[in-house]
C-alpha cells in the first residue's frame, strides 16, 4: 500500500490535531483526527489563483527554465545563485537582529565578508568551503517570532502560498533587498530569482502531478512549514522498528534528478471507459524485457517510488512503464468502470485493460523492441500483480502475456491490512488526555524539523511507536480523502453531507477525513456493490490470497519479495508464503517495515534476481500467438475477469 506521495514529505501529515468524531458508524478507540489546515475562507478565489499560478509555471517558466539550464553552464548558474544570496545579506542580518539571534548574525557577516572579497563580490561561495555557519532569517519569520501567529492563507499571484502575515514580510523583504532600490539593478534582482526558480520548476511540477489534489496538499504544507516552535526530540515511549524503517520510504529519490524527463508521457484510449489514460515510458535503443510498474494504493506515476525503481531498472537494461495506481483519482477518472475502487477482481481487470490498451500501442509504435513482459507490483499493486497471476488462465485475449509477476511488500489479506492502517490514526489515544495535544503538536513539530535535514541525517529519527504509526495513519487517510472525493464527485452516493464542490473542498473533506478505511468499507463499497451483486462473502474471499492457494503454488512465474516485519503481515501470513513460494520464488528480508528499504541495494539486488532470465524467450512468451491462442481456449477453472459486470 503505497504512501509515497504523502509520505515524500513526511509533513503532508504535519498540522494535525485532535478533534472529536465525524460521521461513521461509532469506533470502539476515540479516534485522533484532523482539525483542518490553515483557515481558508478565500478558497473558490485562491484556488483560482493557484490554477493561473500553476499554468504560468507549466506555460512559462518551465519551457524558460530548460532553456536557460541548457544554455547557461552549471557552474554559471550556481554562482549566480551565489552572488544572488551574498547581495541580500542587508535584510536577512537585520531580520536575525530584530529576532535576538545575534550568534547567526555575526556568522552571516563573517560569510558576507569571505564572500564578497574572496568570493569575488559573492559569485564564489568561499564561506562554505570553510565550513562557516550558515542561517537564513526574513521579515515573515521575525512576525512570528514577536508573537504573529498567521491565522488566513493566502494564494499569491505569482509568489504563490502565503499567509496575512507572510505576504506582509514578502512587502517587507522587497524593501530590504538593495537591488530593488535602483532602476538598472530591478531587472537583476528579477534575473536572479528567476535563475534560482529555473533549478526547481521540474521538480514542482512534478509533484503537482502527482498530487491528487496539489492545492490542498500545499496549504498543509504551508500551515506547518510556518508554525512556530521548536520540537522536543526526547523519547517518552518506546521505538515501533516496522513502522519507524517504514519512514524510510520518504528518503527515496532518483539519482538522476533529470530521469523523469528522459522518458516519454503518452497516452492511450481505453475501450471500456472511452476517455485517455496516460503513462510514462521509458524505452531502451535495443530490444529489451518490458517491466510494467504497479504502485500501491493511491500511488501516482509520477512519485518518486515509481520513478526510482522505474530509473533502477532502466539503468539494468529494462524497458519500463509506469502507470497510476487503481485506488488514484488519475485511473478512477480515466481507466476504471466501476465507481469506487475496492473489489479486486474488478480493479485488476481494469489494470489489466489498461496495460492491454499500453502493451498494444507500444508494440505498433516500436515493432520488435519489446521482449518479454514483467509486472512489477509493490504493496497494494502487489496484491494486484498475484490477483492477476492466480487468474492468468482467464485473462481476456489480447492481454499481454507476462512472463514474470513480482509481488513487492504484498498484503495477503487486504482487511487486515486495512484494519491496521485504521489503528495507527488512533495510536494517540494510549497518550494521556491531558498531554495528548501537545504531544501530537510536538510530533509534527519534529518533522519539520526532518523536512528541513539532509536526506543522509535522517536515518534513525527519534519517533516513538504512537509517533510513527500516526504518521503513517494519516498519510494513508489522505489516499483515503482523495478516493472518496473523487467517487462521491462522478457518482454521488448521498452519503456525505456537505457539497461536493470542486472550488470550496474544504467543508466536505473535513468530513470526509473522519471515515476510517472500515467507514469507507461499510458505508460507500458495499452499498455500491451490493446493488450490483456482490455481498460481503465475496469480498472476504477475493481480498484475501489464501484463497488462491491452489492457483499461485503452481505458478512458476510469481515472486515475492516482502519484509519480515512487514506490519501489514501476520504470522500465518508468513508460513502461508513460504509453503506456496518455493524453489527460490520468496525472498524475506529481516527487516524494513512496509517498503522502508525499497531504495536499499539488497532490494535491487533480490528484484533483479526475481526478474532473471527474461532475456530469452520462452514457448509461450509475448511473440508466440499460436501459444496465446491454445492458452485462450484452455478451460477456465475460475471467475473470468470481467470488470463490465460489476458497473
Amino acid at each position: 500500500m503505497n504512501h509515497s506521495v504523502k509520505l515524500a514529505a513526511l509533513a503532508a501529515s504535519l498540522l494535525w490535531i485532535s478533534c472529536s468524531p465525524a460521521p461513521g458508524p461509532a469506533p470502539e478507540t476515540p479516534r485522533i483526527l484532523p482539525a483542518g489546515a490553515m483557515n481558508d475562507p478565500l478558497e473558490p478565489l485562491n484556488r483560482g489563483l493557484w490554477v493561473a499560478n500553476r499554468g504560468l509555471l507549466a506555460g512559462i517558466l518551465q519551457p524558460a527554465g530548460r532553456v536557460w539550464r541548457t544554455l547557461v553552464p552549471t557552474p554559471a548558474r550556481e554562482s549566480i545563485q551565489n552572488f544572488n544570496r551574498n547581495v541580500r545579506y542587508p535584510g536577512r542580518v537585520a531580520n536575525q537582529m530584530l529576532q535576538g539571534r545575534w550568534q547567526d548574525a555575526g556568522d552571516e557577516s563573517l560569510r558576507f565578508l569571505a564572500n564578497t572579497t574572496a568570493g569575488v563580490g559573492g559569485l564564489f561561495d568561499v564561506a562554505s568551503k570553510w565550513d562557516m555557519p550558515k542561517s537564513n532569517a526574513d521579515f515573515g519569520q521575525t512576525f512570528t517570532r514577536w508573537g504573529w501567529r498567521p491565522g488566513t492563507y493566502l494564494m499569491l499571484p505569482v509568489f504563490g502560498p502565503s499567509d496575512e502575515c507572510h505576504a506582509l514580510g514578502t512587502a517587507a523583504d522587497r524593501f530590504a533587498d538593495p537591488l530593488n532600490y535602483s532602476e538598472p539593478y530591478s531587472y537583476i534582482s528579477a534575473g536572479t530569482s528567476f535563475n534560482r526558480l529555473s533549478e526547481s520548476t521540474d521538480e514542482v511540477l512534478r509533484l503537482i502531478r502527482s498530487s491528487a489534489d496539489p492545492y490542498a496538499d500545499t496549504r498543509i504544507l504551508w500551515t506547518h512549514a510556518v508554525a512556530p516552535g521548536t520540537p522536543d526530540m526526547r523519547l517518552r515511549g518506546p521505538v515501533d522498528m516496522p513502522t519507524l524503517q517504514t519512514l524510510g520510504i520518504s528518503l527515496i529519490r532518483c539519482k538522476d534528478r533529470d530521469f523523469p524527463l528522459r522518458g516519454r508521457e503518452m497516452s492511450v484510449r481505453v475501450p471500456a471507459t472511452g476517455r485517455t489514460a496516460p503513462f510514462n515510458v521509458w524505452l531502451q535503443k535495443q530490444p529489451a524485457p518490458l517491466v510494467y510498474i504497479n504502485p500501491g494504493l493511491g500511488g501516482h506515476r509520477l512519485s518518486l517510488t515509481q520513478l526510482s525503481l522505474a530509473e533502477f531498472l532502466y539503468q539494468n537494461g529494462f524497458s519500463v512503464v509506469v502507470t497510476s495506481s487503481v485506488f488514484h483519482p488519475e485511473f478512477m477518472e480515466r481507466a476504471a468502470t466501476t465507481g469506487l475502487p475496492a473489489y479486486p477482481p474488478a480493479d485488476s481487470a481494469d489494470l489489466l485493460a489498461l496495460l492491454a490498451a499500453i502493451d498494444a500501442r507500444l508494440e505498433r509504435r516500436h515493432p520488435g523492441l519489446l521482449g518479454p513482459r514483467a509486472l512489477v507490483g509493490f504493496s497494494m499493486g502487489g496484491f494486484h500483480a498475484l490477483n492477476l497471476a492466480a487468474r492468468e488462465k482467464n485473462h481476456p485475449a489480447g492481454s499481454p502475456r507476462f512472463e514474470r509477476y513480482v509481488a513487492i511488500n504484498p498484503p495477503v489479506d487486504l482487511h487486515r491490512g486495512i484494519s491496521a492502517l485504521d489503528r495507527f490514526v488512533n495510536a494517540p489515544a494510549a497518550w494521556p488526555e491531558n498531554e495528548r495535544e501537545a504531544r501530537i503538536d510536538n510530533t509534527f513539530l519534529k518533522v519539520a524539523h526532518f523536512a528541513r535535514q539532509q536526506p543522509s541525517e535522517l536515518a534513525a529519527p527519534p519517533l516513538e511507536a504512537a509517533e510513527s504509526k500516526l504518521l503513517i495513519g494519516l498519510s494513508f487517510r489522505m489516499i483515503l480523502r482523495d478516493t472518496i472525493f473523487s467517487s462521491q464527485a462522478r457518482h454521488n452516493m448521498g452519503v456525505l453531507q456537505n457539497p461536493l464542490s470542486k472550488w470550496r473542498r474544504d467543508p466536505v473533506y473535513q468530513e470526509i477525513l473522519g471515515y476510517s478505511y472500515e467507514d469507507y468499507f461499510h458505508r460507500f463499497v458495499l452499498p455500491y456493490y451490493h446493488s450490483r451483486g456482490i455481498g460481503i462473502g465475496d469480498f472476504k474471499r477475493e481480498a484475501d490470497l489464501h484463497n488462491f492457494t491452489a492457483s499461485l503454488a503452481p505458478q512458476d512465474k510469481a515472486r515475492v519479495i516482502t519484509n519480515r516485519n512487514d506490519f501489514l503481515l501476520e504470522a500465518h501470513d508468513f508460513a502461508w508464503l513460504e509453503s506456496t513460494f518455493r524453489s527460490k520464488r520468496l525472498h524475506l528480508f529481516p527487516s524494513g517495515g512496509h517498503l522502508g528499504n525499497l531504495g536499499d541495494d539488497a532490494m535491487h539486488a533480490a528484484l533483479l534476481e526475481a526478474l532473471g532470465g527474461l532475456n530469452g524467450s520462452s514457448a509461450e512468451g509475448p511473440g508466440n500467438p499460436a501459444a496465446r491462442s491454445m492458452s485462450d481456449r484452455r478451460k477456465l477453472h475460475e471467475r473470468p475477469l470481467d470488470a463490465a459486470r460489476y458497473r
